[in-house]
């Protein structure tokens, strides 16, 4: 029957591609099969790769969080080149002839990145300059290994599988997905301590910090190698991806240059390619197309799982990390995620999707997905729940024409305050009593359209007026004090936010006739100007504070600073009490996180089902669905739809203009459509079965010779 026919079939792009009229083609040289695991159906030597990977995302991991505190702009760099190298250097991959020897050679690319930026981790090679262009080629150099291996090494993997074995190929990519959280988990704990722990060149050892990943990448690199032997190698296609592309754009532009009502339609666009492309390679492309277009909607998952290392991080620094067994950091909330992956995974395939097969439910890989991303959109619905519960105990912040303006009095006794506006307008009605203790804040909130305001102050017989300017939108400390014959007054900017990274934030004033050093933090020490100097805001972590070691000319002494608590800002008044020596009045500019970082532990649980649910089963639905000849593009082509998913991320938080529970709903009401789109295009969606995709060893497409065949055998075969 005659292929061409007389109208162009409206078939649906998600009909199955068939598999009839293939030009034969030799079979491939026959391979010894590769030893089981311990008698199962498991090759052994996907246990190689499996520890590969597990090696190589230890080691990513492990640099990728030293990165971000050493050169946090050159990780951005290298964070885009990582997540658009996997399409452009799978379009290399076969260049190097197999799927395995690009592993091998890049994950040699990825050993040279990790020496060159463990050697610009060295303070005493070279200078500043050297040390941020080794860092940038090496980081260049990992982002181009890590993004060539990473659609080929899950591929590979499905590879050691025979069709007959889908199940237990299903099981492998849940393993695969298993032992990248596995290193991603113990990275992140082992190699803070590294650096943390062990000093060398009379500082935190980065170098050692980075040299341990980069170890961890050779045992990947040596046991990837180790396998070889047993490794199924699938024959080599030549570059699929530049035929794909050249395929695609003759089919397009042949149909272009044929447009006329007189010449024949053709079954489908892409047949427009048969007279210049073998039918394999275009029955490939057809079901490659297919299974692209049903990934169109995938990027606004990824725009929400991979907020949980930022908008979800900032959300936790605005929380309290204490637990009463065990203190959280706000960063240290990243690791539930790939503790809960490694809980989760086991739970699923064993439990939970046994549970539902014995209900008689059809719970395909796409039913999986969509459930995975109604689960993500509940899991942002939580986290906006938690910022609106935030912002409810966080501290008004001053609008337009107002101010926070808090009196702190240092005197022996009572002072009495009037605040009035530069045209003698009173802000303030009635006289205002500072406090002796400066353990109490006077605190007002002033609605001015003044630049500035006069102060009068009342002490004993004394009477002192003082101007000071002031700006909208903004916390004041007046700061008052005598010296026996005069009272003074002195206005402070104070921080009147929490910090942005949960730690706490200090302040001092000094009332001694001396400069005082003081030791705390690891920017090392400062100094407080003498007679009520007043320091700058110094960041700390969260901790109890017992002994600070301080020190003036002429003597050391410690203070006891107490507990210092998430997110809050504290000022000390350091004094000289005749009975008692130095101390270190307390107050808090700023109060501390309330809400229990506990409260984030629903979103993460969520959001890690969906993630289970969703990207393991994608990995293998991408592999399982894939021609033979396509198994790497369209593992790059999932990956490109990560790298979609960040900029969509961008985009919205440029643009938006969103306070932070707004913006969650938004994503999860966007993730909550596309759902229902990609629901509708699943439906619709026939899956292809493994045999009939993948084909017997005889029907593997053989490598293009060159860009024209011979269209009269050709035609021989329609």
């Amino acid at each position: 029957m005659n292929p061409f026919q007389k109208n162009e079939s409206k078939e649906t792009l998600f009909s199955p591609v068939s598999t009839e009229e293939v030009l034969p083609r030799p079979p491939s040289p026959p391979q010894k099969p590769s030893p089981k695991i311990c008698g199962s159906k498991y090759p052994l030597s996907i246990a190689f790769i499996v520890v590969n990977e597990f090696c190589e995302r230890f080691s990513y991991y492990g640099m990728k969080g030293n990165s971000v505190l050493t050169l946090p702009f050159i990780y951005s760099i290298h964070h885009c080149f990582s997540l658009c190298f996997p399409s452009l250097n799978n379009a290399q991959a076969y260049q190097f002839n197999s799927l395995h020897r690009t592993i091998i050679y890049l994950s040699l690319v990825y050993v040279l990145g990790h020496v060159l930026k463990s050697l610009g981790a060295i303070p005493i090679l070279g200078g500043k300059m050297l040390h941020t262009v080794l860092s940038l080629l090496g980081l260049s150099l990992i982002a181009l290994g890590t993004g060539g291996i990473k659609p080929c090494v899950a591929a590979f993997g499905g590879d050691q599988f025979e069709e007959k074995h889908a199940e237990e190929r299903t099981r492998y990519f849940s393993v695969f997905y298993l032992s990248i959280n596995a290193g991603s988990l113990i990275s992140t704990f082992i190699t803070p301590m590294l650096r943390g722990d062990v000093k060398c060149f009379g500082e935190d050892c980065y170098a050692l910090a980075f040299g341990v990943p980069g170890l961890l990448m050779v045992v990947a690199l040596v046991v990837f190698a180790m396998g070889s032997k047993m490794y199924k190698k699938p024959p080599p296609e030549g570059n699929i991806v530049a035929q794909v592309l050249k395929c695609i754009w003759f089919a397009v532009s042949n149909r272009f240059k044929n447009r006329s009502r007189d010449i024949s339609k053709r079954h489908h666009w892409l047949d427009w390619a048969v007279e210049k492309y073998p039918k394999q390679l275009i029955l490939d492309v057809k079901a490659l197309t297919r299974i692209l277009f049903l990934y169109i909607p995938l990027p606004m998952f990824w725009a929400l799982l991979d907020q949980q290392g930022s908008r979800w991080t900032l959300q936790a620094t605005k929380m309290n990390g204490d637990l009463g067994f065990f203190v959280l950091q706000p960063d240290q909330m990243q690791v539930l995620n790939p503790f809960l992956v490694l809980i989760f995974i086991p739970l699923f395939d064993l439990v939970i999707y046994r549970l539902i097969a014995k209900c008689g439910i059809n719970f395909s890989s796409l039913r999986k997905m969509a459930v995975g991303m109604i689960l993500a959109c509940l899991a942002f619905a939580v986290a906006a729940v938690v910022e609106i519960k935030i912002d409810g105990m966080t501290p008004t912040q001053p609008g337009s024409q107002e101010i926070f303006l808090q009196v702190l009095n240092l005197a022996d006794n009572e002072v009495q305050v009037m605040v009035m506006g530069n045209g003698n307008s009173s802000l303030l009605v009635e006289p205002v009593k500072a406090f002796q203790k400066p353990t109490h804040y006077s605190k007002l909130h002033l609605k001015t359209k003044f630049q500035g305001f006069h102060v009068y102050l009342k002490y004993h017989n004394l009477s002192v007026h003082n101007e000071h300017p002031v700006e909208e939108k903004h916390w004041y400390s007046l700061i008052i004090h005598e010296d026996g014959k005069s009272i003074y007054s002195m206005m402070v900017k104070d921080a009147g936010s929490k910090t942005t990274n949960g730690m706490t934030a200090v302040r001092f004033i000094n009332t001694l006739h001396k400069d005082v050093n003081i030791s705390l933090g690891s920017d090392g020490p400062f100094s407080v100007g003498q007679d009520y100097g007043v320091s700058a805001y110094r960041t700390v972590p969260r901790g109890d504070y017992p002994s600070v070691h301080c020190k003036t000319e002429d003597e050391d002494f410690f203070l006891n600073l107490g507990l210092l608590d998430f997110g809050a800002s504290y000022l000390f008044v350091i004094t000289n009490i005749s009975s008692q020596g130095i101390q270190a009045w307390k107050t808090e500019d700023v109060p501390a996180n309330e809400l229990s970082i506990a409260w984030q532990l629903p979103q993460y649980g969520l959001v890690t089902a969906a993630e289970v649910m969703f990207s393991v089963t994608g990995l293998e639905f991408s592999y399982s669905q894939a021609p033979a000849s396509m198994k790497s593009v369209l593992q790059a082509a999932w990956l490109l739809t990560v790298a979609v998913g960040n900029i969509i991320v961008l985009i919205v938080a440029q643009f938006s203009g969103l306070v932070q529970w707004a913006e969650f709903i938004l994503f999860a009401c966007l993730l909550l459509v596309v759902c229902l789109i990609f629901s509708i295009m699943g439906y619709y969606y026939v899956p292809v079965n493994s045999e009939e995709v993948h084909g017997p060893a005889d029907k593997q497409m053989a490598p293009i010779q060159g860009n024209m065949i011979n269209l009269e055998t050709k035609s021989t075969k329609l």
